[in-house]
């Protein structure tokens, strides 16, 4: 126990200031393993301050990378006094949409970091029932939702709770040609245009300037277009405009945010291993993970609120440090796997795996120390006292099976913490990117699916042009794939025959037994 204690006290990093702590006792490491990363701490750190001093950071793009710096300065900005200033003004009133009606709710349309940024500070701070709410218990501020894929049924959802007339509707998109959010902006501008409503008179814009949604907005007089920062990639992008302007349209303190941010960043900016959470907490998934990402990384948030933080550490962990090549044209093929759930229910789902099953992860358990409420259970004991015993319980049982844990521990969950958690994990990321040579802000392997999808919807075309042309034919795929000269693709194109004939699109199909495939026909 004394051995316990003392590793708990020299491992655990906390910042008295805050209350913010980060336990690492419970990962399987030595003194010596820490010592043996001397070198790719003192290059992290060096190459933190090139960031911070604004040099090429992501040299596949030639970009800067300035997340880090750029929310010191931005509530300085004319930029967030803008943002600030449309808020109030929506809120009063003052901006109406296009019938004069004062706005009552917000769409957030955006994919990636555009909306998990979002939404996990909608939920973190305004809790999973803030539409509900009556506007006077919201204080006149928007309800809020979100577009953040190109799927029909996410639309059409939505249009079944959503009042036209009195919605905003923000796109988000960097570049402004990202087809999931632009799919859903062309539907949205048709279904307004089918009430015979002004849907420029309801839309703000968030992108770079010149981009083909910025010239698209102010071709078209849109309310509001925001610009954002070439220099600040999506999976970054909470602490700027992107996370500013939802957060301000349902009455959340980003400034405050932004505070919580910054002071994780000072705290994470020493070249000292062991007061640096974030170069601990990056050092822990090095040794863990053998330098090659082998052990998954477990989130496991003991709130409610925080159950999307998993999801949005998939995307930050996962896009950044998912890479074939390392920075020197070496195929590497690094990663971390990121899943999770939320403490206590956790319990009941997959932790009958981590504690009897493989022993191929870490945890990262993540406690807000202080209730919502004091519900009492008897004898003094409330429910969050029950939380707070599953977690020590389940951390002991680790323990005792010989996984290993990380344990966070912040005094309460407000808009403060919420920017010390996501400014520790940015760093973490971005400090573990250097030990092991790759480029933490580039996505190569999206632009990849990206343009064997555009391949897809060429080969769509072509089967449309062809189906177009004939007259009661019936044939199989492998038959219809002559016709156009692809036989190559004859799965593809059967996928997008099953789809045709499914939402009558001119095709139909019955399955032939004798045959085991469709049989499809067009009149």
């Amino acid at each position: 126990m004394s051995q316990w204690l003392e590793r708990s006290r020299k491992y655990t990093v906390t910042d008295p200031a805050t209350g913010f702590s980060v336990a690492f006792a419970g990962m399987k490491f030595e003194e010596s393993d820490l010592a043996a990363m001397a070198d790719k701490f003192s290059r992290a750190a060096v190459e933190m301050k090139k960031i911070e001093a604004g040099e090429i950071k992501n040299p596949d793009e030639q970009r800067k990378v300035t997340h880090f710096t750029d929310r010191i300065e931005y509530p300085k900005s004319k930029l967030f006094a803008d943002v600030e200033s449309f808020a109030l003004d929506v809120k009063n009133g003052k901006v109406c949409g296009s019938t004069g009606k004062k706005f009552e709710a917000l769409v957030v349309n955006g994919i990636g970091g555009s909306a998990l940024g979002p939404q996990l500070m909608q939920f973190a701070i305004n809790g999973p029932y803030w539409n509900e709410l009556s506007s006077t218990a919201r204080n006149g501020y928007l309800k809020i939702y979100f577009l953040d894929n190109t799927d029909s049924a996410e639309f059409t959802d939505l249009l079944a709770v959503m009042d036209p007339e009195v919605t905003l509707q923000l796109v988000i998109s960097k570049s402004g040609g990202t087809r999931e959010t632009k799919n859903n902006m062309i539907a949205m501008e048709d279904f307004y245009a089918s009430r015979g409503l002004d849907f420029a008179k309801h839309a703000v814009a968030i992108t770079m300037l010149d981009s083909q949604l910025d010239k698209h907005a102010k071709t078209n007089n849109w309310l509001r277009v925001f610009e954002m920062a070439d220099s600040i990639g999506g999976r970054t992008s909470e602490t700027s405009i992107v996370g500013h302007v939802p957060a301000a349209l349902t009455g959340i303190d980003f400034a405050r945010f932004l505070e919580g941010a910054c002071t994780m960043d000072k705290w994470t900016s020493s070249s000292d291993c062991a007061s640096n959470p974030a170069m601990m907490l990056s050092a822990m998934w090095y040794i863990a993970g053998q330098g090659k990402g082998d052990r998954n990384m477990v989130i496991v948030p003991y709130s409610d609120r925080l159950v999307l933080l998993s999801r949005y550490l998939q995307q930050l962990v996962m896009e950044s440090l998912g890479k074939e090549l390392d920075l020197d044209g070496k195929k590497v093929c690094q990663g971390l796997n990121v899943f999770g759930n939320k403490g206590g229910t956790d319990a009941h789902a997959f932790i009958q795996q981590l504690n009897d099953g493989r022993d191929d992860f870490f945890a990262t358990f993540i406690e807000v120390l202080k209730d919502s409420a004091r519900l009492d259970m008897g004898n003094g004991v409330a429910i969050g006292d029950y939380l707070h015993g599953f977690l020590e319980g389940l951390s002991a049982a680790l323990l005792g099976k010989g996984r290993q844990i990380i344990t966070i521990r912040v005094p309460e969950l407000d808009v403060f913490t919420l920017g010390q958690i996501i400014a520790l994990y940015e760093r973490a990321v971005a400090m573990y990117a250097e030990y092991i040579n790759i480029n933490a802000f580039h996505q190569p392997g999206v632009q990849a699916y990206k343009l064997a999808a555009n391949g897809v919807l060429e080969l769509a075309e072509a089967v449309r042009a062809k189906a177009a042309e004939l007259s009661n034919w019936q044939g199989c795929a492998c038959e219809f794939a002559k016709l156009i000269g692809r036989e190559e693709d004859t799965v593809v194109i059967a996928g997008l025959l099953d789809k045709a004939a499914v939402n009558n699109c001119g095709v139909t199909r019955e399955f032939c037994i004798e045959k085991n495939t469709w049989i499809y026909g067009i009149k």
